[in-house]
């Protein structure tokens, strides 16, 4: 679905990331917290990601802040630290702090061992994976991040939310190309994705999705009420069972191994007043500790043009590499301001307007 441009409204990025900060302080986050917050959805409008940006500010966030189900002050915690591993407690804060400090740890740890990796338990949503994973990138090294999340998808052969979308990211740097940057759900799309069609008043393609009895649907509000997500891959017949066997290992990984929740214990972050125990799993691993540097990035260089130089397909003009898209929107957000729908853009004027802030049409680009 093409994004309608008169249903938007453009606000430069220093701008937005401002008042996203402003209203976070307002609920008692510290400014230090408060900025990652909101550079982490921030970077997902600027990266064309619209289903996890500044739209899910107050119904993710400030609604849990402000109902005292999100603790504005965590006091992260190291519950293990075994040489180049570790476990953190985020003592149920903003998953987006949770997972910098962790990764920011991570890279640390990688300058010493090779390797660096954190496992996070009573944590949160945490906006985009690619942006930590990408936070090894400025090091010069490779970054991954899992994490799990409420059940939204459907484990094949079933009518129940059992999985979450369950998003992986791998960030890989090169030479004189783009970084290889995977950031996806293991579900056929996110939730937000979903959300944003319901939304526009738009359906999504039967699958994406089912309604109550497990049948795929083109209703978005089907899949919100009673459905659920299919696994990466669709149903059994399109191989679902494949992103059902990969949501799980993350699962696994973020939830079981971090002694965090999982599965059903996930819980709704909209809707629970109880934490909701999400659990991350991040790494960084250190180049050298397997070659020269500058070897690798040449060897990136030349694996990503053999991909990108293959034979095209018929009708089709250019084979993309994972995050080249995302880096392209960037580069134009940046330069022509971040696209923010109308319908968020009001909800922000009017949480500015609550809470005594410059109201958002001050920053306004003009066309």
């Amino acid at each position: 679905m093409e994004n309608d441009t008169q249903a938007y409204i453009k606000i430069p990025a220093p701008a937005l990331k401002k008042i996203v900060a402003e209203l976070l302080e307002r609920y008692d986050v510290p400014p230090d917290h408060a900025a990652i917050v909101s550079d982490v959805l921030v970077t997902a409008d600027l990266r064309g990601i619209e289903s996890h940006g500044v739209g899910r500010l107050y119904t993710y966030y400030l609604s849990r802040l402000e109902r005292g189900y999100l603790n504005p002050r965590p006091a992260l915690t190291l519950t293990g630290n075994f040489g180049a591993t570790f476990n953190m407690d985020a003592d149920n804060g903003l998953g987006h702090v949770a997972c910098y400090k962790a990764m920011q740890r991570s890279i640390e740890l990688a300058r010493q061992f090779g390797l660096g990796a954190g496992g996070i338990k009573n944590s949160n949503h945490f906006g985009i994976a690619g942006y930590y994973s990408m936070m090894a990138l400025q090091k010069g090294m490779i970054g991954i991040c899992l994490s799990n999340s409420q059940p939204l998808a459907l484990p094949t052969f079933s009518r129940k939310r059992l999985l979450g979308t369950n998003p992986l990211s791998i960030a890989v740097p090169a030479g004189q190309s783009r970084p290889f940057v995977l950031d996806m759900a293991t579900s056929v799309v996110p939730i937000g994705k979903i959300e944003v069609y319901k939304r526009k008043g738009a359906k999504v393609p039967p699958e994406w999705g089912a309604d109550s009895l497990g049948l795929a649907t083109s209703d978005p509000a089907q899949i919100f009420e009673g459905g659920g997500l299919f696994p990466l891959g669709g149903p059994a017949e399109t191989a679902g069972y494949k992103g059902y066997g990969l949501s799980a290992a993350i699962d696994i990984l973020a939830g079981v191994l971090t002694g965090s929740s999982f599965l059903s214990g996930v819980l709704n972050a909209r809707v629970s007043p109880e934490p909701t125990g999400v659990g991350h799993f991040v790494a960084a691993i250190q180049i050298e500790a397997f070659m020269d540097t500058a070897t690798f990035k040449e060897r990136m260089d030349s694996f990503i043009a053999e991909l990108k130089n293959a034979p095209l397909a018929e009708g089709c003009d250019k084979i993309y590499l994972a995050g080249e898209k995302e880096f392209l929107q960037w580069e134009q957000n940046m330069k022509d301001g971040v696209p923010v729908h109308q319908e968020v853009f009001a909800e922000l004027s009017a949480l500015c307007h609550k809470h005594n802030l410059p109201l958002p049409e001050s920053y306004l680009v003009q066309p």
